[in-house]
């Protein structure tokens, strides 16, 4: 991605690193570690690869903003998603990390923390479980779900020059999820 990049534009100025998947497992001690390892793979070292790819494209152009998708559970404890808390806590390290690290040498690199947002996923979870749907909603101090853009809108934030000021942050786009 990063070599197509740089053949292609010359140079990386932003980069969002947005993959994940979720896993539930149940609680700790009966999560199949086979779930454990996938979902750190991707939720936590997939963001590490990305960045030590991004990392020295955008060192050779003397910087760029990188954001990488925490979530919530990022900061907050989940009952029964141990795996996905402990790859999201995981992010948020590595985001002050890599900040620390490269922050003296232009490059920003901060952190979105969404609360649950209305994606397919979440759509298919309120078509089974309307109950479910109605706790969850609850849970968030503004009274629904967010918006995809919504998210857009903060990594777009933090990817623009407004935010030239800011580097290691975690923004929680959480409908007030935190709060509690």
């Amino acid at each position: 991605m990063v070599a197509s990049t740089m053949d292609t534009y010359g140079r990386l100025d932003v980069a969002f690193n947005n993959a994940g998947i979720e896993a539930t497992g149940g609680q700790l001690a009966d999560v199949d570690p086979d779930i454990w390892d996938r979902t750190l793979k991707v939720d936590l070292t997939g963001v590490f690869y990305s960045m030590k790819a991004e990392i020295p494209a955008m060192l050779k152009n003397g910087g760029g903003s990188i954001i990488n998708t925490s979530s919530a559970a990022g900061i907050l404890a989940v009952a029964n998603m141990a795996s996905y808390v402990a790859a999201k806590h995981g992010v948020v390290g590595l985001t002050k990390a890599a900040a620390l690290e490269y922050s003296n040498r232009g490059i920003r690199i901060n952190a979105v923390l969404p609360g649950l947002i209305e994606t397919p996923m979440v759509k298919e979870t309120a078509a089974n479980d309307p109950k479910l749907v109605e706790t969850l909603i609850a849970m968030h101090p503004i009274g629904r779900f967010g918006q995809p853009s919504e998210i857009g809108s903060a990594v777009l934030f933090l990817a623009s020059d407004k935010a030239s000021y800011i580097t290691g942050h975690s923004m929680m786009v959480d409908g007030g999820l935190s709060i509690h």
